[in-house]
């Protein structure tokens, strides 16, 4: 009986001993296992790939500058600055060609696109590129003084309805006139009662395109105005040309400088357009209306280069204009600075 029983309680102490482990080989267990896979931890996400040094460094300059590495934007901005290069380079073109390219050569009537002369040459054998590179420095600088004129009319008008209901009520009645006449009827009427010539293209021009940009300098005035700041700056005494010089002018220029590039396509094609129709710019300078007109008559011979490549010219330097524009528009926006 006694020796039966102490086997059995050998054999339960051996079970036990096998059983248990010790406690420092179960904390050494825990301690080895991942923290995913310990008791009552929460789960994690596997953590990140390991990054090269070079897009580390990339990713962490486009970090910093709040913008990814190919923005919308920035490419936007480039674009632009190109272009803006490219009008710097049709001025200096138009002032480098010599004069001789405007002169009659009868014995090169009639030439196509060549290397000696590309755009050709036109019946009385002027050189054709000659001919459109001024004709297009003409059109930009007729162009640019109009859109300025038209500007200003459309800033002092915006800020003068935003300031009194009278003169609210004025330049709205002259914004809706000026709106519901026939735009060419109007261009072509100005011109003729200013004396036609480029003086009267660009009066006509420039009292034709304010009322789409008064408009938008209006409501910009009237943001600025019920803005808290305004109200304080009131409140403390200051008049009413105080406000207008010190608070809305401010807000006001970036649009409507942003306005004024985008009226210069405007302003160009118009003067090309008046010009084409006999209204325009005199006959004697090369603009490109003028030679566009002139081109009409040549057209059915086959002669085609002298009204496609001036007309093409036309079109790329209105795209680039609103090119330009485009981009400072994101440069002034600083709602759209992360795009």
């Amino acid at each position: 009986m006694d020796t039966s029983s102490t086997l059995a309680s050998g054999q339960q102490t051996a079970t036990t001993t096998v059983a248990t482990p010790p406690a420092s080989a179960a904390s050494d267990s825990a301690s080895t296992l991942p923290p995913c896979c310990a008791k009552g931890a929460p789960p994690q996400s596997p953590p990140p790939p390991e990054r090269d040094a070079s897009s580390t460094a990339a990713h962490t300059i486009t970090e910093r500058a709040g913008l990814p590495l190919f923005s919308s934007r920035l490419v936007t901005i480039i674009f632009a600055s190109v272009a803006l290069l490219a009008l710097i380079g049709i001025l200096l073109a138009a002032y480098a060609l010599p004069e001789s390219g405007l002169s009659t050569n009868l014995d090169g009537r009639i030439l196509p696109p060549s290397w000696a002369h590309p755009f050709g040459t036109d019946p009385l054998g002027r050189d054709m590129l000659t001919r459109t590179i001024k004709g297009l420095a003409v059109s930009m600088r007729v162009g640019m003084i109009a859109a300025t004129g038209a500007t200003f009319i459309a800033i002092t008008f915006g800020i003068l309805s935003a300031l009194n209901k009278w003169f609210d009520a004025i330049i709205g009645v002259l914004i809706d006139l000026t709106i519901a006449l026939p735009h060419l009827v109007l261009l072509i009427m100005i011109s003729f009662a200013m004396g036609g010539g480029t003086k009267g293209v660009i009066i006509a021009v420039a009292c034709t395109h304010w009322p789409g940009l008064a408009r938008l300098v209006r409501a910009e005035v009237r943001q600025v105005l019920s803005a808290d700041y305004v109200r304080v700056s009131r409140l403390m005494g200051r008049t009413g040309w105080q406000v207008a010089v010190r608070h809305v002018l401010p807000h006001v220029l970036p649009q409507a400088l942003v306005g004024a590039v985008l009226l210069f396509p405007h302003t160009i094609l118009h003067e090309a357009g008046m010009t084409f129709l006999g209204f325009g710019l005199e006959p004697h300078l090369p603009a490109t209306g003028i030679l566009l007109s002139e081109s009409m008559r040549y057209i059915s011979a086959g002669w085609w280069w002298l009204a496609a490549l001036p007309g093409i010219c036309l079109l790329a330097m209105v795209l680039t204009f609103e090119q330009v524009a485009l981009g400072l528009r994101l440069m002034l926006d600083p709602r759209r600075a992360q795009e």
